[in-house]
């Protein structure tokens, strides 16, 4: 099982992906805007049910390579950070359009339940991205790799959830300036693209 360190570097990193609001946030942001709290909160629910397939599937893949090649498993490691690179510089080059206001609809909250599942479970990026990231902090010398993405992967998604809650609170009051001022969605653009980098390099450290 993952050390004390690697689980605080881990959990550190997690915090900082998830506090950079991204197509979750924006979803479960919508929803509370438009029909409340709660409403926000059955989002959030629904977004980190949805995380469980992505672990379960990362946990199993990742094990079934680690079985087959060590050399596979270092491959797909460096390929992860790679992959958080190219969505740091990704960020730095976005452009915000001038407006973005969408029109949402009423839903019951079973509804917003299976919609916030089924839009993590079929979104390719988000199961590329916990194969890029969780390999990260697993070592097969501590043990079978599918255990320690299982436990990393459950960290995720309490982390997940709290700092996800903490926008559905939130966004009420807040998210109508944000999504209608370009200047802050390109601010956090920048500050998503520096946070992928700074933990692409620090991963990359921490293999020397």
């Amino acid at each position: 099982m993952p050390d004390f360190a690697t689980l605080a570097l881990f959990c550190a990193a997690t915090l900082a992906l998830l506090l950079v609001p991204g197509p979750a946030v924006l979803f479960i942001v919508t929803r509370s805007v438009a029909q409340g709290r709660s409403a926000g909160l059955v989002s959030v629910l629904g977004v980190h049910t949805g995380s469980v397939v992505h672990v379960v599937a990362a946990a199993l893949g990742i094990s079934a390579l680690v079985a087959a090649s060590a050399t596979a498993f270092t491959v797909i490691k460096y390929g992860g950070v790679a992959y958080l690179v190219w969505l740091g510089v990704r960020k730095l080059m976005t452009r915000a359009p001038a407006e973005e206001v969408a029109e949402v609809e009423v839903h019951s909250r079973r509804r917003m339940f299976w919609e916030g599942f089924v839009v993590n479970v079929l979104n390719p990026k988000t199961a590329i991205f916990f194969l890029a990231f969780l390999p990260q902090f697993t070592d097969p010398a501590a043990g079978p790799i599918a255990p320690q993405i299982l436990v990393l992967g459950l960290l995720w998604m309490a982390l997940g959830m709290t700092t996800d809650g903490t926008y559905a609170l939130l966004s009420s009051a807040l998210a109508g300036r944000v999504r209608r001022s370009t200047r802050a969605r390109r601010r956090l653009d920048i500050g998503s693209g520096l946070v992928y980098l700074g933990l692409a390099a620090l991963l990359t450290g921490e293999k020397a």
